[in-house]
C-alpha cells in the first residue's frame, strides 16, 4: 500500500499543449483579399467564353451569381460551346461542384456559425474559400479568412463575368484569341497545389489519361464523367497493396 502511495506522489501531469499563436487580422485579411483578388479576375475568361458559347448576357451573369463555382461554371460553358447535351453537360458541372458539399461539412465544424447563417455561408464554400479557412489557427481567423475572401471573391468574379461577357462582342472570334484554353487552364493552377501526395499525383494522371483516351470515343462531358473513377481506382489498388504488405509482414513474423 505503501508503495502505490508512493508512485502515485511521484507522477507529475503532463504539461499543457501550447495554444497556436494568434495570428494578427491584417495577415488575415492579406492573405484572403490576396486569393479574391487573384482568383476573381478569372470571371473575366468566364464571361468571354461563356458568350462564345452562345449564352447571353444575362444567362451568363446568373451563373455567376447563382452557381458561383469557377471549375463547375467553365465545365459546363466548355460542354456547350462543343456541341454537347445540356443534360449531361449539366451533369458534369454538377458532379465536379458536388465536392463543395463535402468541403462544407469540414468548414461547418471549423467555423461554428449558427443555423441561421449556415445557409448563406454555403453559398461562398468554394476551393478558395476553404483553403484559407483551414490554414487559420483559430475560430475567429477561420472566420475573418472565410468572410473576406469569400466577399471579395464573389464581388470581383461578378464583375469581370459581367465585364467579359459585355465586352466579348468587341473582341470578335474568341476561339482566335485563345480564350478556349482558359477553362482548363484555370482548373489545373486551382488544382496542382492540391495534388501534395504520390498517390494524388498517380490519381489525377490516370484521370487526365481516360479523358484523353475517351474523348474522341464518347459523346462530349462523357470523358470527364468517368474520369472521376479514376481515384476510386486507384484507393483499390493502393488497399491491395497495404493488404498484401500486412500479410507478408505477418507471414514473416510467424517464421521468426
Amino acid at each position: 500500500m505503501s508503495e502505490q502511495t508512493e508512485i502515485r506522489s511521484t507522477e507529475r501531469p503532463l504539461p499543457p499543449e501550447p495554444a497556436a499563436p494568434a495570428k494578427p487580422d491584417s495577415a488575415v485579411i492579406r492573405d484572403a483579399l490576396g486569393v479574391g483578388v487573384a482568383v476573381g479576375l478569372s470571371g473575366f475568361a468566364f464571361g468571354v467564353t461563356s458568350a462564345g458559347a452562345g449564352l447571353s448576357l444575362l444567362q451568363t451573369c446568373a451563373l455567376s451569381l447563382l452557381v458561383f463555382t469557377g471549375a463547375s461554371q467553365f465545365a459546363l460553358v466548355g460542354a456547350l460551346a462543343a456541341g454537347g447535351n445540356p443534360l449531361t453537360a449539366a451533369a458534369g458541372a454538377f458532379f465536379l461542384g458536388a465536392r463543395n458539399a463535402f468541403y462544407g461539412l469540414r468548414l461547418s465544424a471549423v467555423l461554428g456559425y449558427r443555423a441561421t447563417v449556415k445557409p448563406l455561408a454555403a453559398h461562398w464554400v468554394i476551393d478558395e474559400t476553404t483553403a484559407v479557412t483551414l490554414a487559420q489557427p483559430d475560430r475567429r481567423s477561420a472566420r475573418l479568412g472565410f468572410t473576406v475572401t469569400g466577399l471579395t471573391l464573389y464581388a470581383l468574379w461578378n464583375l469581370t463575368t459581367f465585364v467579359g461577357a459585355l465586352g466579348a462582342g468587341a473582341l470578335g472570334d474568341t476561339d482566335a484569341w485563345g480564350l478556349d484554353a482558359a477553362s482548363p487552364a484555370v482548373f489545373l493552377a486551382l488544382l496542382a497545389p492540391m495534388l501534395r501526395t504520390a498517390l494524388e499525383r498517380v490519381a489525377a494522371g490516370l484521370a487526365v489519361v481516360l479523358v484523353m483516351v475517351t474523348l474522341p470515343l464518347l459523346p462530349t462531358g462523357v470523358p470527364v464523367l468517368l474520369s472521376a473513377l479514376a481515384a476510386p481506382a486507384v484507393l483499390v489498388v493502393q488497399g491491395r497493396r497495404e493488404r498484401a504488405t500486412k500479410n507478408r509482414t505477418a507471414t514473416g513474423e510467424d517464421r521468426s
